[in-house]
Protein backbone atom coordinates (compact mmCIF):
# COMPACT_ATOMS: atom_id res chain seq x y z
CA UNK A 1 0.00 0.00 0.00
CA UNK A 2 1.57 3.78 -0.64
CA UNK A 3 0.26 6.82 0.43
CA UNK A 4 -0.50 8.23 -2.50
CA UNK A 5 -2.69 5.14 -3.69
CA UNK A 6 -5.14 6.59 -0.36
CA UNK A 7 -4.38 9.93 -0.71
CA UNK A 8 -4.56 10.47 -4.59
CA UNK A 9 -7.85 8.31 -5.72
CA UNK A 10 -9.59 5.67 -4.12
CA UNK A 11 -8.93 1.92 -3.77
CA UNK A 12 -11.29 0.35 -5.74
CA UNK A 13 -14.45 1.88 -6.82
CA UNK A 14 -15.50 3.85 -4.25
CA UNK A 15 -14.53 5.00 -0.59
CA UNK A 16 -17.34 2.47 0.82
CA UNK A 17 -15.99 -0.37 2.23
CA UNK A 18 -18.92 -3.12 2.28
CA UNK A 19 -19.15 -6.89 1.86
CA UNK A 20 -15.05 -6.94 0.81
CA UNK A 21 -15.74 -4.73 -1.50
CA UNK A 22 -15.32 -1.09 -2.31
CA UNK A 23 -18.04 0.78 -3.65
CA UNK A 24 -19.53 4.51 -3.73
CA UNK A 25 -22.39 6.43 -2.07
CA UNK A 26 -25.94 5.15 -3.45
CA UNK A 27 -26.45 8.89 -3.68
CA UNK A 28 -23.32 9.73 -5.32
CA UNK A 29 -22.24 12.54 -2.47
CA UNK A 30 -18.70 13.19 -1.39
CA UNK A 31 -16.89 14.95 1.12
CA UNK A 32 -13.15 16.72 0.92
CA UNK A 33 -10.78 15.81 2.65
CA UNK A 34 -8.17 18.90 3.64
CA UNK A 35 -4.04 18.84 4.33
CA UNK A 36 -4.13 21.28 7.52
CA UNK A 37 -0.71 22.46 6.95
CA UNK A 38 -1.57 23.46 3.50
CA UNK A 39 -5.42 23.87 4.42
CA UNK A 40 -5.89 22.29 0.40
CA UNK A 41 -7.59 19.48 -0.46
CA UNK A 42 -5.95 16.03 0.11
CA UNK A 43 -8.92 14.26 -1.80
CA UNK A 44 -12.49 13.74 -1.96
CA UNK A 45 -14.10 10.83 -0.18
CA UNK A 46 -17.45 8.85 -1.19
CA UNK A 47 -19.97 10.16 1.70
CA UNK A 48 -21.79 6.47 3.26
CA UNK A 49 -25.37 7.54 4.31
CA UNK A 50 -28.68 5.49 5.22
CA UNK A 51 -28.51 2.62 2.64
CA UNK A 52 -24.61 1.88 3.09
CA UNK A 53 -25.44 1.95 6.90
CA UNK A 54 -28.17 -0.74 6.14
CA UNK A 55 -26.07 -2.63 3.85
CA UNK A 56 -23.55 -2.84 6.46
CA UNK A 57 -25.51 -4.21 9.32
CA UNK A 58 -26.80 -6.73 6.21
CA UNK A 59 -23.60 -7.75 5.38
CA UNK A 60 -22.01 -8.02 9.00
CA UNK A 61 -25.39 -10.43 9.94
CA UNK A 62 -24.13 -12.75 6.77
CA UNK A 63 -20.49 -12.60 7.69
CA UNK A 64 -21.20 -13.41 11.64
CA UNK A 65 -21.59 -17.17 11.37
CA UNK A 66 -18.66 -17.75 9.70
CA UNK A 67 -16.40 -15.67 11.60
CA UNK A 68 -18.19 -16.97 15.25
CA UNK A 69 -16.87 -20.60 13.58
CA UNK A 70 -13.75 -19.67 12.90
CA UNK A 71 -11.73 -20.98 15.37
CA UNK A 72 -10.11 -18.40 17.38
CA UNK A 73 -6.48 -19.48 17.20
CA UNK A 74 -7.57 -18.54 13.05
CA UNK A 75 -8.77 -15.26 14.15
CA UNK A 76 -5.42 -14.51 16.02
CA UNK A 77 -3.28 -15.33 13.23
CA UNK A 78 -5.24 -12.68 11.16
CA UNK A 79 -4.37 -9.80 13.75
CA UNK A 80 -0.82 -11.27 13.85
CA UNK A 81 -0.61 -10.86 10.25
CA UNK A 82 -2.48 -7.28 10.51
CA UNK A 83 0.46 -6.61 13.03
CA UNK A 84 2.80 -7.47 10.77
CA UNK A 85 1.66 -5.27 7.64
CA UNK A 86 1.09 -2.36 9.89
CA UNK A 87 4.81 -2.58 10.64
CA UNK A 88 5.74 -3.65 7.42
CA UNK A 89 3.85 -0.36 5.64
CA UNK A 90 5.06 1.94 8.48
CA UNK A 91 6.42 4.51 6.88
CA UNK A 92 3.10 4.92 4.23
CA UNK A 93 0.98 4.85 7.19
CA UNK A 94 3.26 7.50 9.08
CA UNK A 95 2.75 10.06 5.86
CA UNK A 96 -0.98 9.42 5.31
CA UNK A 97 -1.55 10.54 9.04
CA UNK A 98 0.48 13.43 8.83
CA UNK A 99 -1.62 14.19 5.47
CA UNK A 100 -4.45 13.91 7.20
CA UNK A 101 -4.42 14.80 10.54
CA UNK A 102 -1.27 17.60 10.36
CA UNK A 103 0.56 15.66 13.17
CA UNK A 104 4.52 15.88 13.11
CA UNK A 105 5.59 12.93 10.98
CA UNK A 106 7.93 11.35 14.35
CA UNK A 107 3.89 11.49 16.49
CA UNK A 108 3.10 9.42 13.28
CA UNK A 109 5.34 6.77 13.26
CA UNK A 110 4.57 6.14 17.27
CA UNK A 111 1.28 5.98 16.29
CA UNK A 112 0.93 3.31 13.60
CA UNK A 113 3.66 1.19 16.14
CA UNK A 114 0.98 1.80 18.85
CA UNK A 115 -1.83 1.03 16.34
CA UNK A 116 -0.20 -2.25 15.86
CA UNK A 117 0.38 -3.39 19.32
CA UNK A 118 -3.60 -3.48 19.54
CA UNK A 119 -3.57 -6.31 16.57
CA UNK A 120 -0.51 -7.97 18.51
CA UNK A 121 -2.26 -7.77 22.19
CA UNK A 122 -5.89 -9.35 20.95
CA UNK A 123 -4.25 -11.45 18.48
CA UNK A 124 -2.32 -13.28 21.49
CA UNK A 125 -6.08 -12.55 23.97
CA UNK A 126 -8.15 -14.12 20.78
CA UNK A 127 -6.67 -17.72 21.89
CA UNK A 128 -7.13 -17.12 25.61
CA UNK A 129 -11.27 -16.41 26.37
CA UNK A 130 -12.02 -17.61 29.25
CA UNK A 131 -14.55 -20.57 30.58
CA UNK A 132 -15.46 -22.02 33.65
CA UNK A 133 -16.62 -25.85 35.25
CA UNK A 134 -17.31 -26.36 39.06
CA UNK A 135 -19.65 -28.22 40.88
CA UNK A 136 -22.48 -26.36 42.23
CA UNK A 137 -22.39 -25.97 46.18
CA UNK A 138 -25.60 -28.38 47.02
CA UNK A 139 -24.29 -30.77 44.78
CA UNK A 140 -26.23 -32.77 41.89
CA UNK A 141 -25.41 -30.43 39.27
CA UNK A 142 -22.59 -28.84 37.61
CA UNK A 143 -21.76 -24.62 36.60
CA UNK A 144 -20.47 -24.63 33.06
CA UNK A 145 -19.50 -20.62 31.89
CA UNK A 146 -18.94 -20.35 28.28
CA UNK A 147 -17.79 -16.40 26.94
CA UNK A 148 -19.56 -15.82 23.64
CA UNK A 149 -19.10 -12.64 20.88
CA UNK A 150 -21.39 -10.56 21.82
CA UNK A 151 -22.66 -9.95 17.86
CA UNK A 152 -22.72 -7.07 15.66
CA UNK A 153 -20.47 -4.53 16.76
CA UNK A 154 -20.51 -0.31 15.53
CA UNK A 155 -17.29 1.94 16.44
CA UNK A 156 -17.13 5.46 15.89
CA UNK A 157 -13.47 6.87 16.01
CA UNK A 158 -11.95 10.50 16.49
CA UNK A 159 -9.43 12.42 14.32
CA UNK A 160 -6.83 12.58 16.81
CA UNK A 161 -5.18 9.13 16.43
CA UNK A 162 -6.85 7.73 13.30
CA UNK A 163 -4.91 4.47 13.28
CA UNK A 164 -4.61 3.66 16.90
CA UNK A 165 -8.28 4.71 18.03
CA UNK A 166 -9.22 2.24 15.12
CA UNK A 167 -7.43 -1.00 15.88
CA UNK A 168 -7.67 -0.39 20.06
CA UNK A 169 -11.51 -0.73 18.97
CA UNK A 170 -11.94 -3.35 15.94
CA UNK A 171 -8.99 -5.69 16.88
CA UNK A 172 -10.51 -7.08 20.69
CA UNK A 173 -13.98 -7.05 18.44
CA UNK A 174 -12.69 -9.39 16.16
CA UNK A 175 -10.92 -11.60 18.35
CA UNK A 176 -13.71 -12.12 20.46
CA UNK A 177 -15.55 -13.17 17.26
CA UNK A 178 -17.83 -10.09 16.46
CA UNK A 179 -18.29 -8.51 13.34
CA UNK A 180 -17.53 -4.85 12.82
CA UNK A 181 -19.07 -1.63 11.86
CA UNK A 182 -16.43 1.50 11.79
CA UNK A 183 -17.32 5.01 10.83
CA UNK A 184 -14.25 6.59 11.35
CA UNK A 185 -14.05 10.39 11.49
CA UNK A 186 -14.85 12.71 8.74
CA UNK A 187 -11.49 14.44 9.36
CA UNK A 188 -9.25 11.43 8.82
CA UNK A 189 -11.17 8.84 7.22
CA UNK A 190 -8.11 7.90 4.88
CA UNK A 191 -6.20 5.78 7.39
CA UNK A 192 -9.11 3.86 8.25
CA UNK A 193 -9.55 3.31 4.52
CA UNK A 194 -6.26 1.76 4.75
CA UNK A 195 -6.32 -0.37 7.67
CA UNK A 196 -9.50 -2.21 5.90
CA UNK A 197 -7.34 -2.60 2.93
CA UNK A 198 -4.60 -4.21 4.96
CA UNK A 199 -7.16 -6.62 7.40
CA UNK A 200 -8.11 -7.46 3.65
CA UNK A 201 -4.85 -8.25 2.52
CA UNK A 202 -4.15 -10.08 6.24
CA UNK A 203 -6.97 -12.27 5.10
CA UNK A 204 -10.40 -10.98 6.81
CA UNK A 205 -13.25 -12.61 5.50
CA UNK A 206 -15.28 -10.60 3.44
CA UNK A 207 -18.65 -8.63 5.56
CA UNK A 208 -16.62 -9.15 8.91
CA UNK A 209 -15.79 -6.07 8.63
CA UNK A 210 -17.33 -2.37 7.23
CA UNK A 211 -16.38 0.70 6.78
CA UNK A 212 -18.23 3.95 6.44
CA UNK A 213 -16.55 7.54 5.68
CA UNK A 214 -19.12 10.16 5.99
CA UNK A 215 -19.62 13.46 7.06
CA UNK A 216 -23.47 12.40 8.19
CA UNK A 217 -22.53 10.89 10.67
CA UNK A 218 -26.28 11.14 12.22
CA UNK A 219 -27.66 9.57 9.48
CA UNK A 220 -25.15 6.57 9.66
CA UNK A 221 -24.85 6.19 13.41
CA UNK A 222 -28.66 6.69 13.63
CA UNK A 223 -29.43 3.61 11.67
CA UNK A 224 -26.99 1.75 13.59
CA UNK A 225 -28.76 2.86 17.03
CA UNK A 226 -32.29 1.70 15.96
CA UNK A 227 -31.29 -1.55 14.51
CA UNK A 228 -31.68 -4.66 17.28
CA UNK A 229 -29.28 -6.49 15.49
CA UNK A 230 -26.37 -4.12 16.29
CA UNK A 231 -25.48 -5.27 20.30
CA UNK A 232 -22.71 -3.28 21.02
CA UNK A 233 -21.69 0.63 20.54
CA UNK A 234 -17.95 1.96 21.34
CA UNK A 235 -17.40 5.47 20.87
CA UNK A 236 -14.60 7.99 21.61
CA UNK A 237 -14.86 11.47 21.22
CA UNK A 238 -16.54 14.14 23.27
CA UNK A 239 -18.63 14.03 26.14
CA UNK A 240 -21.19 16.25 24.82
CA UNK A 241 -21.78 13.86 22.24
CA UNK A 242 -21.34 10.62 24.18
CA UNK A 243 -24.14 11.58 26.78
CA UNK A 244 -26.32 11.85 23.29
CA UNK A 245 -25.49 8.45 22.02
CA UNK A 246 -25.77 7.05 25.38
CA UNK A 247 -29.32 8.37 25.12
CA UNK A 248 -29.71 6.26 21.69
CA UNK A 249 -28.30 3.17 22.88
CA UNK A 250 -30.71 2.72 26.07
CA UNK A 251 -33.51 2.50 23.45
CA UNK A 252 -32.02 -0.64 22.27
CA UNK A 253 -30.29 -1.38 26.24
CA UNK A 254 -27.22 -1.61 23.78
CA UNK A 255 -23.73 -2.75 25.64
CA UNK A 256 -22.31 0.35 25.21
CA UNK A 257 -18.04 2.05 25.96
CA UNK A 258 -17.39 5.33 25.87
CA UNK A 259 -14.08 6.68 25.98
CA UNK A 260 -14.84 10.69 26.41
CA UNK A 261 -13.30 14.16 27.16
CA UNK A 262 -10.35 14.32 29.58
CA UNK A 263 -9.19 17.74 31.59
CA UNK A 264 -5.97 15.73 33.07
CA UNK A 265 -4.32 17.73 36.08
CA UNK A 266 0.14 17.52 35.82
CA UNK A 267 0.95 17.66 39.91
CA UNK A 268 4.69 19.15 40.57
CA UNK A 269 5.15 18.36 44.29
CA UNK A 270 7.54 20.27 46.75
CA UNK A 271 9.98 17.29 46.71
CA UNK A 272 9.74 16.49 42.99
CA UNK A 273 12.85 16.14 40.69
CA UNK A 274 11.91 19.04 38.97
CA UNK A 275 13.97 18.65 35.49
CA UNK A 276 12.06 14.56 34.95
CA UNK A 277 8.73 16.36 35.54
CA UNK A 278 9.58 18.98 32.77
CA UNK A 279 10.22 15.98 30.61
CA UNK A 280 7.43 14.32 31.55
CA UNK A 281 5.18 16.87 30.90
CA UNK A 282 6.51 17.66 27.63
CA UNK A 283 5.47 14.14 27.06
CA UNK A 284 1.43 14.53 28.58
CA UNK A 285 1.33 17.71 26.60
CA UNK A 286 2.84 18.00 23.71
CA UNK A 287 2.36 14.05 22.13
CA UNK A 288 0.34 14.59 19.38
CA UNK A 289 0.44 18.55 19.46
CA UNK A 290 -1.59 18.36 22.68
CA UNK A 291 -4.54 16.87 20.32
CA UNK A 292 -4.95 14.02 23.05
CA UNK A 293 -7.73 13.28 25.37
CA UNK A 294 -4.80 12.06 27.94
CA UNK A 295 -3.26 15.17 27.17
CA UNK A 296 -2.12 17.38 30.62
CA UNK A 297 -4.82 20.00 30.67
CA UNK A 298 -3.95 21.78 34.11
CA UNK A 299 -0.19 21.85 35.67
CA UNK A 300 -0.19 22.41 39.37
CA UNK A 301 3.08 23.15 40.69
CA UNK A 302 4.08 23.51 44.18
CA UNK A 303 5.09 27.18 45.24
CA UNK A 304 8.43 26.22 46.45
CA UNK A 305 9.51 24.70 42.84
CA UNK A 306 6.92 26.89 40.59
CA UNK A 307 10.01 29.36 39.23
CA UNK A 308 12.27 26.46 38.68
CA UNK A 309 9.44 24.19 36.50
CA UNK A 310 7.96 27.23 35.16
CA UNK A 311 11.60 28.30 33.49
CA UNK A 312 12.54 25.06 32.43
CA UNK A 313 9.14 24.39 31.00
CA UNK A 314 9.15 27.34 29.34
CA UNK A 315 12.24 26.86 27.25
CA UNK A 316 11.52 23.24 26.44
CA UNK A 317 7.98 24.88 24.78
CA UNK A 318 9.62 27.97 23.15
CA UNK A 319 12.19 25.71 21.83
CA UNK A 320 9.71 23.15 19.58
CA UNK A 321 9.93 23.36 16.10
CA UNK A 322 6.36 23.80 14.74
CA UNK A 323 5.91 23.27 11.15
CA UNK A 324 4.27 21.54 8.19
CA UNK A 325 4.23 17.65 9.73
CA UNK A 326 6.42 16.32 6.92
CA UNK A 327 9.44 18.45 7.29
CA UNK A 328 12.22 17.32 8.39
CA UNK A 329 12.73 18.34 12.03
CA UNK A 330 8.87 19.38 12.72
CA UNK A 331 8.27 18.42 16.94
CA UNK A 332 4.53 20.10 16.26
CA UNK A 333 2.21 20.22 13.15
CA UNK A 334 -0.88 22.39 12.66
CA UNK A 335 -3.99 21.34 14.26
CA UNK A 336 -6.38 19.43 12.66
CA UNK A 337 -9.12 22.27 11.44
CA UNK A 338 -9.61 26.10 11.37
CA UNK A 339 -12.34 25.14 14.73
CA UNK A 340 -10.17 23.40 16.72
CA UNK A 341 -7.53 26.52 16.55
CA UNK A 342 -9.56 28.78 17.06
CA UNK A 343 -11.02 27.32 19.46
CA UNK A 344 -8.00 27.26 21.30
CA UNK A 345 -7.24 30.51 20.39
CA UNK A 346 -10.44 31.58 22.31
CA UNK A 347 -9.60 29.74 25.25
CA UNK A 348 -6.34 31.50 25.66
CA UNK A 349 -8.24 34.97 25.30
CA UNK A 350 -10.03 34.05 28.05
CA UNK A 351 -7.61 33.51 30.23
CA UNK A 352 -5.11 36.27 29.46
CA UNK A 353 -9.09 38.55 30.24
CA UNK A 354 -8.38 37.00 34.02
CA UNK A 355 -5.29 37.48 34.26
CA UNK A 356 -3.15 35.28 33.09
CA UNK A 357 0.22 35.93 30.99
CA UNK A 358 2.28 34.17 28.27
CA UNK A 359 5.61 33.07 30.36
CA UNK A 360 7.00 31.11 26.97
CA UNK A 361 5.92 31.06 23.47
CA UNK A 362 7.08 29.13 20.16
CA UNK A 363 6.94 30.64 16.64
CA UNK A 364 4.59 29.19 13.91
CA UNK A 365 5.89 29.52 10.34
CA UNK A 366 4.24 31.91 7.87
CA UNK A 367 1.52 31.22 5.27
CA UNK A 368 -1.77 29.13 5.68
CA UNK A 369 -2.34 25.99 7.93
CA UNK A 370 -3.89 25.63 11.27
CA UNK A 371 -0.85 26.59 13.43
CA UNK A 372 -0.89 27.36 17.01
CA UNK A 373 2.44 28.16 19.24
CA UNK A 374 3.38 26.01 22.02
CA UNK A 375 2.45 28.13 24.89
CA UNK A 376 2.96 28.43 28.15
CA UNK A 377 0.57 30.50 30.39
CA UNK A 378 1.36 31.44 34.25
CA UNK A 379 -0.89 33.35 37.34
CA UNK A 380 -3.91 31.38 35.63
CA UNK A 381 -7.20 31.54 38.35
CA UNK A 382 -9.43 28.63 38.54
CA UNK A 383 -12.04 29.86 36.69
CA UNK A 384 -10.57 30.45 33.65
CA UNK A 385 -12.00 28.43 30.86
CA UNK A 386 -9.31 26.41 30.20
CA UNK A 387 -9.23 25.58 33.92
CA UNK A 388 -12.64 23.36 33.57
CA UNK A 389 -12.63 22.38 29.33
CA UNK A 390 -10.55 20.43 27.44
CA UNK A 391 -7.83 22.72 25.37
CA UNK A 392 -6.55 19.71 22.88
CA UNK A 393 -3.80 21.94 21.48
CA UNK A 394 -0.47 22.75 22.48
CA UNK A 395 -1.10 25.25 25.43
CA UNK A 396 0.15 24.85 29.29
CA UNK A 397 -1.14 26.77 31.97
CA UNK A 398 0.23 26.88 35.24
CA UNK A 399 -1.08 27.35 38.65
CA UNK A 400 0.85 27.50 41.88
CA UNK A 401 -0.53 25.21 44.78
CA UNK A 402 0.39 25.17 48.86
CA UNK A 403 0.24 21.84 49.90
CA UNK A 404 -1.33 18.44 49.34
CA UNK A 405 -4.61 18.41 50.43
CA UNK A 406 -5.38 21.74 48.40
CA UNK A 407 -3.61 20.34 45.26
CA UNK A 408 -6.37 16.99 45.11
CA UNK A 409 -9.11 19.37 45.69
CA UNK A 410 -8.39 21.10 42.92
CA UNK A 411 -7.45 18.88 41.03
CA UNK A 412 -10.61 16.83 41.44
CA UNK A 413 -13.02 19.57 41.12
CA UNK A 414 -13.61 18.99 37.98
CA UNK A 415 -16.60 16.79 35.76
CA UNK A 416 -14.37 14.76 34.21
CA UNK A 417 -11.74 11.66 35.03
CA UNK A 418 -10.10 10.04 32.95
CA UNK A 419 -6.20 10.57 33.51
CA UNK A 420 -3.91 12.20 35.84
CA UNK A 421 0.34 12.67 36.60
CA UNK A 422 2.07 13.61 39.44
CA UNK A 423 5.50 14.28 39.93
CA UNK A 424 7.23 13.39 43.63
CA UNK A 425 10.43 12.06 44.40
CA UNK A 426 8.99 10.09 47.73
CA UNK A 427 6.81 7.72 46.12
CA UNK A 428 4.76 7.09 49.13
CA UNK A 429 3.39 10.20 49.29
CA UNK A 430 2.87 9.97 44.92
CA UNK A 431 0.64 6.95 46.30
CA UNK A 432 -1.57 8.59 48.20
CA UNK A 433 -2.40 11.64 45.99
CA UNK A 434 -2.55 9.41 43.01
CA UNK A 435 -5.20 6.86 45.37
CA UNK A 436 -7.07 10.63 45.91
CA UNK A 437 -7.20 11.33 42.61
CA UNK A 438 -10.55 10.45 40.83
CA UNK A 439 -9.23 9.61 37.36
CA UNK A 440 -9.20 6.08 35.61
CA UNK A 441 -5.29 6.31 35.10
CA UNK A 442 -2.32 8.27 37.15
CA UNK A 443 0.94 8.73 35.56
CA UNK A 444 2.95 8.80 38.55
CA UNK A 445 6.81 10.12 37.41
CA UNK A 446 5.79 9.44 34.00
CA UNK A 447 3.99 11.40 31.64
CA UNK A 448 3.12 8.54 28.59
CA UNK A 449 0.69 6.23 30.29
CA UNK A 450 -1.03 4.39 27.36
CA UNK A 451 0.03 0.92 26.55
CA UNK A 452 -2.42 -1.84 25.09
CA UNK A 453 -1.60 -4.19 27.83
CA UNK A 454 -3.60 -1.43 30.14
CA UNK A 455 -7.10 -0.67 30.81
CA UNK A 456 -7.94 2.49 29.57
CA UNK A 457 -10.75 5.06 30.26
CA UNK A 458 -11.74 7.11 32.73
CA UNK A 459 -14.53 7.38 35.55
CA UNK A 460 -17.57 10.34 36.57
CA UNK A 461 -17.92 12.21 32.46
CA UNK A 462 -14.95 10.69 30.94
CA UNK A 463 -16.93 7.40 29.96
CA UNK A 464 -17.77 3.93 30.69
CA UNK A 465 -15.97 0.88 30.46
CA UNK A 466 -12.36 0.19 29.78
CA UNK A 467 -10.53 -0.24 26.38
CA UNK A 468 -7.10 -2.36 26.07
CA UNK A 469 -5.75 -5.07 28.55
CA UNK A 470 -7.78 -8.09 28.93
CA UNK A 471 -10.81 -5.63 29.71
CA UNK A 472 -10.68 -5.30 26.13
CA UNK A 473 -11.83 -8.44 24.66
CA UNK A 474 -14.33 -8.78 27.84
CA UNK A 475 -15.86 -5.52 26.42
CA UNK A 476 -16.94 -7.68 23.21
CA UNK A 477 -17.79 -11.03 24.89
CA UNK A 478 -21.34 -12.50 27.11
CA UNK A 479 -21.00 -14.64 29.65
CA UNK A 480 -23.55 -17.87 29.70
CA UNK A 481 -24.37 -19.97 32.17
CA UNK A 482 -24.92 -23.68 31.74
CA UNK A 483 -26.61 -26.02 34.61
CA UNK A 484 -25.57 -29.20 33.56
CA UNK A 485 -27.43 -32.69 35.34
CA UNK A 486 -24.36 -34.26 37.62
CA UNK A 487 -26.51 -36.98 38.78
CA UNK A 488 -24.40 -37.86 42.22
CA UNK A 489 -22.53 -41.23 41.98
Amino acid sequence: MQTEKIAAGPPGAGDVYLGGRWSPAADGREFTVLDPATEQPLRTVSAAGAPEARAAVDAAEAAAAGWLSTPPRGRSEILHRAHGLLHAQLDDLARLITLENGKALRDARAEVGYAAEFFRWFAEEAVRVGSGFGEAPGGGFRHVIVKQPVGITAHVTPWNFPAAMVTRKIAPALAAGCTVLLKPAPDTPLTALAVAELLAEAGLPAGVLGVLPTDRAAEVVGVWMADERVRKFSFTGSTATGRLLLHQAAEQIMNTTLELGGNAPFIVCADADVDAAVRGAMDAKMRGGGEVCIAANRFYVHASVAEEFTAKFGAAMAAVRTGPGLAEGTELGPMVNAAALARIQELVGDALDRGARIAAQGRTPDGPGFYHPATVLTDVCDDARMMHEEIFGPVAPIAVFHDDGEVVTRANATSYGLASYVYSRDVARALRIAERLEAGMVGLNRGLVSDPAAPFGGVKQSGLGREGSHDGIEAFLETKYIALDWPAA
